[in-house]
């Protein structure tokens, strides 16, 4: 039976209506770190989507990098992400939240005491992050130099995910992304760009993959493995991040997956957010996804960069995937599934309010397709 965009689905222990999936998007409309009601509203009118993976969320203080992201780690963040998944509930959606370390991608300024952002090895990353001043405005700004993790903090690290990931499921969240891409944390262990120690997280494969793998055991243990998926991107550049052979590393770690039953695995094909094609970087996606279910690997296959509506049939159809995420597209549209169903155009975003702002504008006020159709008949 061919598959579409709105069969249903069952991740893990989460049942899908389609398999069209919000993908994570950092918006920085949440100061001092806590859900707000204008998040209530923005992800509510989301709620149509199969499944919607929150913005990525710091387990930690010292998991912040940029400014206005939300947090997982305190009581007031736990009672507004609540009311954030009790409005998606309450629309018949499904939520989970991506946990989040930043490791060196952060600025001193958003640090514990002004520390120094931690990371691998004490490698500066060529990246920016995003700042708020004191009257409000925002901007971009260089990540500060970070200092290396010692090898006495890293299991109080896996314990900030593990609570970050008990107090997903108190919120309400249906489970929890583990964010292992895109050049933060976890992704700065598995390359060898970021990653030059020379201990028991450093230096081989199976080393820098190491302290991914506690992650996973530790936050499957706390609230199941049906609860859980994690996100990987073997060859984006994002944050200055680079691995000498990604490959082998991925298929190792993809391999090392198996040992989970996961809710779904999410895979950024090509730069985030860029091409997905990357000469100087090539990898075969295919490979990758055919050794993870020839060692036993049960987990959905969900598949993510520049998918339009055709493309991402095409693949559901030929089998080499079985959710598709969507980003840009849902900023701009609220109701991306049904404009999806009825072929109908899409509402471009405005690239002046992607990040931050304190109202509505940019965020919430993108027209649904029953409003456009309201207003060109009045």
């Amino acid at each position: 039976m061919s598959q579409t965009l709105f069969t249903p689905f069952t991740a893990g222990d989460i049942t899908l209506a389609n398999r069209i999936v919000m993908a994570p998007l950092t918006r920085n409309r949440s100061p001092n770190a806590i859900p707000n009601d204008l998040n209530v509203l923005y992800y509510s009118q989301r709620a149509t989507a199969g499944l919607i993976i929150s913005e990525a969320t710091a387990i930690s203080h010292q998991g912040q990098g940029y400014a206005n992201v939300p947090g997982l780690y305190a009581p007031e963040q736990i009672e507004g992400w609540k009311k954030v998944t009790d409005a998606v509930h309450t629309q018949g959606g499904k939520i989970v939240t991506q946990l989040w370390h930043v490791g060196r991608i952060s600025h001193h300024r958003l640090q514990p005491d002004e520390g120094a952002p931690v990371a691998p090895s004490a490698i500066q990353a060529e990246a920016k992050t995003y700042l708020v001043e004191a009257d409000g405005q925002g901007h971009f700004e260089p990540t500060s130099a970070p200092r290396a993790l010692t090898l006495e903090e890293i299991p109080g690290i896996v314990q900030d995910y593990v609570k970050a990931a008990a107090a997903a499921i108190k919120a309400g969240f249906d489970g929890v992304e583990i964010h292992a891409a895109n050049g933060y944390l976890i992704d700065q262990f598995l390359k060898t760009g970021a990653n030059q120690r020379t201990d028991a997280y450093g230096g081989s494969i199976e080393n820098r993959a190491r302290f991914l793998l506690e992650v996973v055991q530790a936050i499957t243990h706390e609230i199941g493995a049906g609860k859980t998926g994690i996100r990987l991107s073997p060859v984006t550049p994002a944050n200055g991040i680079v691995d000498a052979d990604p490959q082998p590393l991925f298929t190792y770690v993809l391999q090392k997956l198996t040992a989970f039953p996961l809710a779904y695995i999410h895979i950024i094909e090509g730069a985030t957010g860029g091409p997905r094609e990357l000469q100087d970087r090539p990898f075969d996606y295919d490979a990758a996804r055919q050794a993870y279910q020839q060692a036993g690997g049960k987990a959905a296959w969900m598949v993510n960069n520049s998918y339009d509506k055709d493309y991402a049939e095409a693949v559901l159809n030929a089998g080499k995937a079985d959710l598709v995420a969507f980003g840009r597209p849902f900023i701009a549209n609220p109701d991306l599934v049904a404009r999806f169903a009825q072929n109908a155009p899409l509402n471009a975003p405005d690239p002046k309010r992607l990040y931050g702002g304190g109202d509505a504008a940019g965020y919430t006020d993108y027209p649904s397709l029953q409003q456009t159709s309201g207003q060109s008949n009045g």
